[in-house]
C-alpha cells in the first residue's frame, strides 16, 4: 500500500511549529485516507468515505482552531485574512459533505484532490507567512516562546 500513497508527509512541508505540524501530518493521512477508500470500489467507497469525510471535517474544525489562537496570541497582523481563508474552505467542505450525504452529484476523489491541494497550498503559503512573524519576533526579543511552538 505504501506505494499507492496519494499524498504523503514530507519534511519539506513541515512550517517548525511542532504542534501544527503534527496536525498537517493527520491532516494529510485522513485525505490520504479519502483517496484510498475511492479506489476499493463503489460500494466500499460511499461507505468508507462518508466516515473519514466525517473525521476530516472534525479534525479540519480543530486544526483551525489551534492555528487561529497561536495567531491571536502572536497579533499576526494577516489574522482575519488567515481566519477568511479557513472560513471559505470550512464552507466549501461542509457544502460538499452535505451533497455527499443527500446523495447527489458529487465526485469522491475530485474532493479528495481538492483537499489536497487547498492543504499543501495553504500549509506552503499562508502557514508559513505564520511562523515567519513569530521568527521576526522572536528575534526582536519580543516573544518568548513556549516549548509547544518551537
Amino acid at each position: 500500500m505504501g506505494d499507492n500513497l496519494f499524498v504523503k508527509w514530507e519534511n519539506r512541508y513541515a512550517v517548525g511549529i511542532r504542534v501544527i505540524d503534527e496536525q498537517h501530518k493527520q491532516l494529510i493521512n485522513l485525505t490520504d485516507a479519502l483517496f484510498e477508500s475511492c479506489r476499493q470500489g463503489e460500494g466500499f467507497a460511499r461507505e468508507h468515505f462518508g466516515e473519514v469525510l466525517s473525521a476530516a471535517v472534525d479534525y479540519v474544525a480543530f486544526h483551525f482552531s489551534t492555528e487561529e489562537q497561536i495567531m491571536i496570541r502572536v497579533n499576526y497582523p494577516e489574522y482575519p485574512a488567515h481566519k477568511q481563508e479557513h472560513e471559505g474552505f470550512v464552507k466549501k467542505v461542509l457544502e460538499d459533505k452535505k451533497r455527499f450525504e443527500k446523495g447527489q452529484s458529487f465526485v469522491p476523489n475530485g474532493f479528495a484532490r481538492y483537499l489536497r491541494d487547498w492543504i499543501l497550498s495553504h500549509i506552503a503559503v499562508s502557514d508559513k507567512l505564520i511562523v515567519d512573524h513569530i521568527l521576526r519576533l522572536k528575534k526582536e526579543g519580543v516573544l518568548d516562546l513556549p516549548p509547544v511552538l518551537h
